[in-house]
């Protein structure tokens, strides 16, 4: 589960509850639920920060749960149901009316992986912390999205064969040489706090929120395109 906390501007997202953070269909209306409360809330220079306890940040999907229907189809279904569910969270995100900040204090793998990446500023802890696609190692394909976001977030081809061909796990210091991340940190208490100061910095920039997520939208089209968030116009300036 999740818990959204307002600290004046700044929303504070955290998930919740057992270490791993499985993506179960729970937690995905947990989140979705969050991220519709704080756009509801949103002023002009509000900002969102996601964290989580524990060794994780999220181990993806809750397989566990899908493998306990017991038939084969079934235990297919209810992952699809989580891909299907988990669509709109990343659309939430990518729509949001505010800049949004990952703290990346632990694993973030597969679903969890990508949950980072919906977000415009990802922060990592430098050591015994890893991204990681683990799609080719448990012998599943990857939702469109996925592949749409990862081209879209990850501009090196090299670095993105290796993540998702060769399930490579990437630490901190890596994953800033690779532009995946904008700094890593000695420890989850230091990604954190670097998490909020960037949060913070940018809700003092009182940007619009509506034209800030429609520029955003207009970066990735792709993905956009395949989550189906059409871009609009829109002139907020009282200089025009």
């Amino acid at each position: 589960m999740c818990t959204l906390e307002k600290r004046g501007n700044l929303f504070i997202l955290t998930l919740i509850g057992d270490d791993e953070h499985r993506l179960s269909p729970a937690v995905i209306d947990s989140l979705l639920s969050a991220l519709s409360q704080a756009k509801s809330q949103a002023i002009r220079g509000s900002a969102l920060v996601t964290t989580a306890h524990g060794r994780f940040f999220s181990n993806g999907f809750d397989l566990a749960w899908a493998q306990a229907a017991g038939s084969s189809s079934t235990a297919r279904d209810r992952l699809h149901h989580m891909v299907e569910s988990f669509r709109p969270v990343v659309s939430a995100l990518l729509s949001l009316p505010m800049p949004t900040v990952a703290a990346v204090s632990g694993h973030a793998a597969a679903a969890g992986f990508l949950l980072a990446l919906s977000h415009d500023y990802i922060l990592m802890k430098r050591d015994r912390a890893v991204l990681y696609m683990s799609e080719v190692d448990l012998g599943l394909t990857f939702p469109d999205y996925f592949t749409a976001m990862m081209r879209s977030k990850i501009s090196s081809v090299s670095a993105r064969r290796d993540i998702l061909l060769g399930g490579r796990k990437v630490k901190g210091e890596e994953a800033v040489t690779m532009g995946i991340m904008e700094s890593a940190h000695d420890s989850a208490e230091s990604v954190v706090e670097a998490s909020v100061r960037l949060g913070e910095q940018l809700a003092q920039r009182k940007w619009n929120g509506e034209v800030y997520a429609e520029i955003r939208k207009s970066l990735y089209p792709e993905v956009c395109g395949v989550l189906g968030l059409a871009a609009k116009a829109i002139i907020a300036s009282s200089k025009l």
